[in-house]
C-alpha cells in the first residue's frame, strides 16, 4: 500500500532553521469575537471543522522546518493550553524540537503583558538560552498557509534587522491592519498603524500593503529596540504601533511580500464576521486555503472519534449533505444541510434545514429547527423547533447579531430563552 506524501521539515536540513527562534503571540483579548472568545483565547477558537485558529501559525512553523517554538499566553488560557500541550507534548527539547507555553507572569513580573511588544521583551531570556541570532515573531490568531523559511533567507540576503510579512488588500480595509509603503528594492519607507485615511499608501489600483503581523528579527536589532521601547512610559509597547515607527527611522526594515509572485491566502479572523467568511471559503470548490494538501498539512490533535454518519431519521426521512465539510462523529439524520462547516461530534435530527451554517464541536440540534447564516458555539444544545437567521430583530432579543448580519448562539442565550 502506497505511504501519503507528507512533506519532511526541514529543521535539520537548513542552518537557518536552527538559528531561529519562534514565538507565536496567543494572549489577545479576541473582543472582536464577541461572545465566541468570552471563555476562550480566540487562537483556540475551533476552525475549519477539526483545528483551532492557533495550528495554522504552528503547523506553518513546523512544516517549515522551525522546531524551537514558543507560545506566549494571557487571557483565558486554559482551553488554548490544553490544546498546544494535547497537539504539541511530543516534542521534546532532547531532540532539538521545542513546542513550550510562557504564561504571563514570567521573570518575576506579576502582571499582565501590555502588548506585543513587552510579550517579547520579557521572554527574551529564552531567545538568549536557545542560543538563537533571528526570532520569528507569528500571531497566533490568523488563518493562513505560508512557508516561512524564504522569508527568513530573505531577511538574511538582505542584510536587514526587521522584515515584515505583507499581503495587498483593498484600501477601504486599510483601518484594520498596519499599512506601509516600500521602495523598489522592498524597503519599508512609511508606516501607519491601522489609518483612518490610507489613500496616500495605496497604489494606482486602489490596494494598499498590510502587515501580516509576522516578523523576522535579528537578535541584536530586536534587544537594543525592546529595551528603548521598554523605558519609554508613555509607549503601549506593541510593534505595530510603537517598534516599527520607530525602527524605520534607525534600522533597516523590509517587506515580504506572500503575494507578490501568486495569489495568497491570509484572513486575520478577529471579527465574527471575519471569521464566519473565512469558514465559508473552506466550502468553495477551489479554496486558496487546502486543507487537502499532504505536502502541507495541518497537524492538530487527533481526538478518536467514529466516521461521519448520514442517514434517515426515525420516519424514514433521508438527510442530505451539499456543499459542506463534514467532521469525525457527526451525525445527520433526515436534515438537509447546505454550504455549512460541521465540527466534531455534532448531532443534527430529522426536520432540520441548516444552511450557510458554522456548528461549532459537540452541537447538537433538535428536530425541525432551521438555521441560516449563524454561529452555534461549542455545547449548545437546540430545542426542537428552533428557528434562527431569518428574522434579525427576533434574533437580536435572543442571541447576538453581530457585524455582517451574523447570528451568534451560545449556551448562556439558550439557557435565558
Amino acid at each position: 500500500m502506497p505511504m501519503r506524501n507528507v512533506r519532511k521539515p526541514r529543521a535539520f536540513i537548513n542552518p537557518l532553521c536552527r538559528r531561529t527562534f519562534c514565538f507565536v503571540l496567543a494572549g489577545g483579548r479576541g473582543t472582536r469575537l464577541r461572545d465566541l472568545t468570552r471563555l476562550r483565547a480566540k487562537p483556540a477558537t475551533p476552525f475549519g471543522g477539526k483545528y483551532r485558529i492557533i495550528d495554522f501559525s504552528l503547523s506553518n512553523a513546523f512544516n517549515s522546518g522551525f522546531q524551537r517554538i514558543a507560545v506566549l499566553t494571557q487571557y483565558n488560557a486554559l482551553e488554548l493550553i490544553a490544546h498546544v500541550q494535547r497537539t504539541w507534548s511530543r516534542y521534546t527539547g532532547e531532540h532539538g524540537q521545542w513546542v513550550g507555553i510562557l504564561p504571563a507572569d514570567q521573570r518575576g513580573v506579576c502582571e499582565w503583558y501590555k502588548g506585543t511588544a513587552d510579550a517579547v521583551y520579557r521572554n527574551l531570556d529564552t531567545l538568549t538560552s536557545a542560543d538563537a541570532d533571528l526570532l520569528l515573531v507569528l500571531a497566533g490568531d490568523h488563518v493562513y498557509q505560508m512557508d516561512y523559511l524564504p522569508m527568513v533567507e530573505a531577511h538574511v540576503a538582505s542584510q536587514a534587522d526587521i522584515t515584515v510579512g505583507c499581503v495587498s488588500v483593498p484600501a477601504n480595509r486599510a483601518g484594520q491592519f498596519g499599512i506601509l509603503r516600500t521602495n523598489s528594492e522592498g524597503r519599508v519607507t512609511d508606516f501607519a498603524e491601522k489609518p483612518t485615511d490610507a489613500r496616500d499608501l495605496a497604489g494606482d489600483d486602489g490596494w494598499v500593503i498590510a502587515s501580516m503581523g509576522i516578523y523576522v528579527f535579528s537578535r541584536a536589532a530586536l534587544t537594543g529596540l525592546l529595551d528603548r521601547d521598554a523605558l519609554d512610559e508613555h509607549s503601549s509597547h506593541d510593534f505595530g504601533s510603537d517598534i516599527l515607527p520607530v525602527a524605520l527611522t534607525t534600522h533597516r526594515v523590509q517587506a515580504y511580500r506572500i503575494d507578490q509572485n501568486e495569489p495568497a491566502y491570509w484572513r486575520d479572523v478577529g471579527t465574527v464576521s471575519a471569521y464566519y467568511q473565512a469558514s465559508m471559503d473552506l466550502i468553495a470548490a477551489n479554496s486558496l486555503l487546502d486543507l487537502y494538501n499532504s505536502d502541507w498539512p495541518i497537524w492538530s490533535y487527533q481526538e478518536h472519534l467514529p466516521p461521519a454518519k448520514l442517514g434517515r431519521d426515525r420516519d424514514n426521512q433521508p438527510g442530505t449533505v451539499v456543499d459542506s465539510l463534514l467532521s469525525g462523529g457527526c451525525v445527520v439524520q433526515g436534515a438537509c444541510i447546505a454550504r455549512s462547516v460541521l465540527c466534531n461530534n455534532v448531532r443534527v435530527d430529522g426536520g432540520c434545514v441548516i444552511q450557510d451554517a458554522i456548528l461549532l464541536p459537540d452541537v447538537r440540534i433538535g428536530r425541525n429547527c432551521r438555521l441560516s447564516r449563524v454561529i452555534v458555539d461549542e455545547g449548545c444544545v437546540l430545542p426542537e423547533g428552533l428557528v434562527a437567521g431569518e428574522n434579525p430583530d427576533l434574533d437580536a432579543a435572543r442571541f447576538l447579531v453581530a457585524d455582517g448580519g451574523i447570528t451568534v448562539i451560545t449556551r448562556e442565550h439558550l439557557a435565558a430563552l
